[in-house]
């Protein structure tokens, strides 16, 4: 079989207008801007508006995707969508973006892996076309976090945003694009990171309702310890994997969570946190959308070249953890 080399041709973000500073967060719980900005380096977020589901973010994002890719919607053969906060429980968001988009060619799904969603995405989209099966699959990570999020609770409403990044797939010229990846998952820890109710396990009840366990539950030392391990062992393997050493690496774009974790990771990865994009600042952990958004903005700044080889990596609730190398190709 002749496998092809695969490659993100096109890559879109958005996020939605509302800008939700410490400083507003104040008002509404226990916390201070200094704590916040002190323990996770986060200073503002966005929250979608009240009429904006996750399809609608991640619609904007793939119509820049595709402009940039020079694309249709009618030229996708595949849509997947990595999110934890779908539109709805049962239907497929990716589906009600392949109606919102026109992208009538394409069978799409859902994929949720948390925070690596992105990475996992476009691992299964590259496996689509090296297969020959597909020619082009647009890959979106989006969430609208600020419905699932308890902002009674301190310790995690500080932390989440609402945004959305898509990516176009194709074939690329050889010498270019994604070089290797490196997927793990450790499902022994499920209560370290999860929204308790509202699946088949425990259904929405006026008992769940009043402990509000229908919103996200985490455990954040145990998080940080699991971090601080998964975003290293998923980069080195995918490095070693694809023969990339640290010197080639020009740019590492990790999931967006905390500032110490990421430079936590540099340390053992033994790449100079200089070298890691991070826009939490202003975004604060957008779970799947969080390395797309980064990227995109890398690129818009032009800090990001054709040739310059660069690294995805993240991990999430499940757990999930992933990375990916790649050798940009425009």
């Amino acid at each position: 079989m002749n496998f092809k080399n695969v490659g993100i041709v096109g890559l879109g973000s958005y996020v939605p207008e509302r800008i939700v500073t410490n400083f507003d967060l104040e008002k509404m719980v226990d916390t201070s801007d200094e704590w916040i900005k002190s323990r996770t380096g986060i200073e503002e977020r966005r929250f979608a508006a009240e009429d904006q589901a996750t399809s609608d973010l991640a619609v904007e994002a793939s119509k820049k995707a595709l402009e940039k890719a020079g694309l249709t919607a009618e030229d996708i053969d595949f849509i997947i969508l990595a999110t934890g906060t779908p539109d709805y429980l049962i239907q497929s968001t990716a589906c009600i973006v392949q109606e919102k988009l026109g992208a009538k060619n394409a069978a799409a799904f859902d994929l949720n892996a948390a925070c690596s969603g992105f990475v996992y995405a476009l691992t299964m989209g590259t496996a689509l076309i090296k297969s020959n099966m597909y020619k082009r699959v647009l890959v979106i990570g989006t969430e609208v976090l600020s419905r699932v999020v308890d902002m009674q609770d301190r310790n995690t409403c500080v932390l989440f945003g609402d945004g959305a990044a898509a990516a176009v797939l194709a074939e690329v010229e050889p010498g270019y694009g994604i070089i290797s990846q490196y997927l793990g998952a450790e499902g022994e820890d499920q209560e370290t990171l999860r929204v308790p109710a509202g699946g088949t396990r425990k259904p929405i009840t006026p008992e769940v309702l009043e402990e509000r366990s229908n919103f996200l539950k985490m455990k954040g030392p145990e998080v940080f310890k699991f971090a601080v391990k998964a975003l290293p062992k998923a980069t080195i393997s995918a490095m070693e994997s694809g023969n990339v050493s640290v010197e080639d690496i020009s740019m590492v774009f990790p999931h967006q969570a905390n500032l110490r974790i990421i430079e936590a990771a540099s340390k053992r990865i033994g790449i100079p946190v200089e070298k890691f994009y991070m826009n939490l600042n202003k975004f604060g952990n957008t779970s799947s959308a969080s390395i797309g958004l980064a990227l995109g903005e890398a690129l818009d700044k032009g800090l990001v070249k054709k040739g310059d080889v660069i690294a995805l990596t993240g991990f999430g609730a499940g757990l999930t953890y992933g990375s990916m190398i790649i050798k940009w190709a425009y």
